[in-house]
């Protein structure tokens, strides 16, 4: 077999070098993006989760507070048998200004010098060589930084923003910890630096051998493991990685197609050469096996120039865009590449299984050949299309994966139905293309031309449905990508129109985390509110919520919110029609996300009881010091609305409730109503003046109104999903290539009857214009199969896909006149290219092949 592949195949790809490589590139071209996605990703996790566990170490357990706590806690829990160490933590998240004065973002941890270190080593603070303090890590107003605080800030002087102080800090040192811009301090004298006396954020535990915490823990606080954070960690990225993967194997799976078509046209060439080598013993067994060691061969060294493709993408998508891909999750520093072998060789296989899926039906054809009847150059026959049953029964198939749950909180079932779906549809295209043309056939039957073209598609559909699966493959998985993201865009559109009625919005930080200590005290917002030109003033309270420790946080949102009028702030899918009635208190009112109800088991219209979420608005003081007596809030769901913002879940609650349960009086963001005929541009001089006295925190200002925010999220998300649009154009082109090989193996095999023609009287522009109404007849088909076919995927995307891998829904938004001229472009384009390749239809070997039989 080896002899003939060198011998034999090795000839063919000599004669059509440009025809093999194409498939060749169309297999590493699919192969490259998967890999890189792949690479990408793992990097930037990699990455995020190296520089976690720097920070964090490796403690057997940590005990974790919904806000600071009482360091009495750390008393208590030191003093356990079954702890062997036990290591306080105070953490926050603010802006430190460098030499400019431009605000980065830092994370400031105070510890216990001579303990952290030994659950985290790279929290070890190495004071400066030249300045002989081996202790100034017990120092006041010393801190002590990581690489990137040291490359961001220096090693001079450090102002960091503490509330609503700014306070200065020198460098003494420095840490080995990785990641965004840290500074370290004792954790006594960053709790007298940021006023937080008595509080920790952690407890970080190291147990006894074989003993876990036995101790009562209070209501706001929880123990976690640390793989429990590297679970969370995962989730925060794991659907947008999955779906950018599975995006990325569409150039893959549409490379398959053009195997298909370039072995198909190939093995139409070499027919007699094929049953010649029959003749002289080649069995079919053997006949289908060289066919498919050709496929090999091009399927592994398609695989390994995409991997070597997809490591030079991964580079240099790492140093642009630091490991982001547009999803938000790993902005910073550019991560160092991860790369993997057997990540290569999975992906290497899935290159080489395409390859072999797509030579799959032309081998088959090669072993079928009719000896006899190929070497007397009557062709092999095309065998007739059977029952659509097998079709029939995949597309029932699919339609039941469909509605079939989540796996692993990935829509795996979702993507098998996707694919059963295509299979299947494209499996009902021979019964299509008979029901078309036998239709069109009496309508033609008076013109010459068409009628031909007509009668040859109906009469040999199965050869039609080898010129248009390539374009039925490529145009229903462009049209599902385009109809999808158009329905998310307009969805999206909608929804800021909701949550943006302000026409101006003010905020310190866009950070929950940095809110909690940079924030608009209730004095500002009054007098922000009497600011001339100014209306009305709404203050939002935004903070993060632990409400299960296996999932990320959740957000909850405090603002003015009522029954009568929720529909009009919020964009609300679904509301309870009356509160329920317990014999305790009255219930509180909470507006909850898709992604909340999905998660953490919220049921619209019942009360909700987590424990977690009341430990967690109330203030860790006030749970501390709360008696038996104390009433515990009620909460009921009131509503559910759909939030684009937060992927893991959004708890809306009333502003008066919120701060008569938490005493919590800060305001993270403001929504501005300025009076009518009001100057914008005035009221925005008017509130920096409220702020004067404050220059540091009046810096921190951000205005942008309705509009501004609206344009910018709209050209993020047009951004975020650049990469589907260059899919799109990969596969039609990959679909536009399957027709032209097509329709030259079909000149190929109809030499004769195009020389016939031309012997009763054909002109070479008739024959001309037969291949192209055939062409244009095929191209129509594909395109109208394509459309329905993708419109039918489409649905499952937007209504199982993205709600089981974001947790959210959106509404189908089809556009028409994008869709129609995508579809008349390949009805256009598939006519020309059928042409072309016609053009030798009407030479004059074509009409010498008559000769052939006599």
């Amino acid at each position: 077999m080896l002899n003939l592949l060198r011998s034999y195949s090795w000839q063919e790809l000599r004669l059509h070098p440009w025809r093999y490589l194409a498939a060749l590139m169309s297999i590493a071209l699919g192969v490259a993006l998967a890999f890189s996605v792949h690479v990408i990703n793992a990097s930037a996790l990699s990455e995020f989760s190296s520089a976690l566990q720097s920070v964090q170490g490796q403690p057997d357990a940590r005990l974790v507070g919904s806000q600071p706590f009482d360091e009495e806690v750390y008393a208590q829990v030191a003093a356990r048998p079954e702890v062997a160490l036990a290591s306080p933590v105070l953490e926050i998240s603010t802006y430190a200004l460098d030499a400019q004065g431009k605000k980065i973002s830092v994370r400031v941890m105070g510890v216990d010098g001579l303990v952290a270190p030994l659950l985290a080593p790279e929290l070890a603070m190495r004071p400066r060589a030249e300045s002989g303090d081996r202790f100034a890590f017990f120092s006041p107003g010393k801190v002590f930084v990581n690489p990137a605080a040291r490359a961001a800030l220096g090693e001079a002087g450090i102002q960091v923003i503490a509330g609503q102080r700014v306070i200065a800090l020198q460098v003494a040192g420095t840490v080995a910890a990785k990641g965004q811009p840290l500074l370290v301090m004792d954790i006594g004298a960053m709790q007298d630096e940021f006023k937080s006396e008595g509080k920790l954020s952690r407890i970080d535990l190291r147990m006894q051998p074989g003993q876990t915490l036995q101790l009562p823990l209070l209501p706001s606080l929880r123990l976690e493991q640390p793989e429990q954070q590297d679970q969370k960690s995962d989730q925060l990225s794991r659907a947008y990685r999955v779906n950018m993967t599975v995006l990325a194997l569409v150039a893959l799976f549409t490379g398959a197609f053009l195997v298909y078509s370039v072995l198909t046209l190939a093995v139409a060439k070499r027919a007699k050469q094929l049953a010649l080598l029959g003749v002289l013993g080649l069995t079919p067994a053997q006949r289908m096996r060289l066919v498919l060691l050709e496929s090999t061969a091009l399927g592994l060294l398609g695989s390994l120039l995409g991997i070597a493709l997809g490591t030079a993408l991964a580079a240099f998508g790492l140093k642009a865009l630091g490991g982001d891909l547009g999803g938000g999750y790993f902005s910073g520093a550019t991560p160092p590449m991860q790369w993997s072998a057997a990540a290569a060789i999975i992906y290497g296989l899935l290159g080489w299984a395409a390859a072999l899926a797509g030579a799959w039906w032309p081998a088959r054809g090669a072993a079928a050949l009719p000896l006899a009847q190929t070497l007397k150059g009557l062709g092999a026959g095309v065998r007739s299309a059977g029952k659509p049953w097998l079709a029939l029964l995949l597309i029932v198939s699919g339609a039941l994966f469909a509605r079939a749950p989540a796996v692993f909180g990935m829509p795996i079932a979702a993507y098998i139905a996707v694919a059963l779906l295509l299979i299947g549809g494209m499996g009902l295209l021979p019964w299509g293309v008979g029901l078309l043309y036998d239709f069109l056939a009496p309508h033609v039957a008076a013109q010459a031309l068409p009628m031909l073209a007509v009668e040859r598609a109906r009469r040999m559909r199965e050869v039609a449905v080898v010129a248009v699966s390539g374009v039925v493959a490529a145009l229903s998985l462009a049209v599902a990508l385009t109809v999808m993201v158009s329905s998310f865009r307009f969805s999206v559109s909608s929804w800021l129109d909701t949550m943006l009625p302000a026409p101006l919005y003010l905020r310190l930080t866009n950070s929950s985390q940095v809110g909690q200590n940079i924030f608009f005290t209730p004095n500002e917002v009054q007098r922000i509110a009497q600011t001339p030109g100014v209306e009305r003033v709404v203050g939002l309270r935004i903070r993060s919520l632990s409400l299960n420790p296996q999932q990320p946080e959740v957000s909850l949102i405090a603002r003015p919110i009522f029954l009568e009028t929720a529909a009009q702030m919020l964009p609300i899918l679904a509301t309870a029609q009356a509160p329920p009635s317990p014999n305790a208190n009255t219930p509180i009112a909470l507006y909850v996300s898709e992604a909340t109800i999905d998660l953490h088991g919220a049921v619209l219209g019942q009360i909700y009881d987590k424990k977690a979420l009341v430990a967690g608005i109330k203030s860790a003081q006030s749970a501390i010091n709360s008696g038996v007596n104390d009433s515990t809030p009620v909460f009921y769901i009131a509503g559910i609305w759909r939030d684009y913002a937060r992927q893991f879940g959004t708890i809306v609650i009333d502003s008066a409730d919120y701060q008569r349960i938490s005493g919590d009086m800060r305001i993270n963001d403001l929504a501005i109503w300025p009076q009518a005929g009001a100057d914008i541009a005035a009221v925005q001089s008017g509130v920096r003046e409220v702020l004067a006295g404050d220059p540091i925190r009046s810096r921190l200002m951000e205005f942008a109104s309705s509009a501004e925010i609206r344009k910018i999220s709209l050209t993020m998300f047009d951004r975020s999903f650049a990469v589907t649009y260059w899919l799109q154009a990969v596969a039609i082109g990959i679909g536009l290539f399957s027709i032209a090989t097509s329709f030259s193996a079909q000149v190929l095999a109809r030499r004769k009857e195009f020389g016939l023609l031309a012997h009763l009287g054909l002109t070479r522009s008739q024959i001309l214009k037969v291949v192209a109404l055939e062409g244009a007849a095929w191209t129509l088909l594909g395109a109208l199969a394509g459309c329905i076919l993708g419109l039918i995927v489409s649905l499952v995307l937007i209504h199982v896909v993205n709600p089981q891998s974001f947790h959210w829904t959106m509404d189908m938004h089809i556009p028409w006149l994008r869709l129609a001229l995508l579809c008349l472009a390949v009805i256009a384009a598939g006519t020309v290219t059928a042409w072309l390749a016609g053009r030798a239809a009407a030479s004059r070997d074509a009409v010498l092949a008559v000769k052939e039989d006599w």
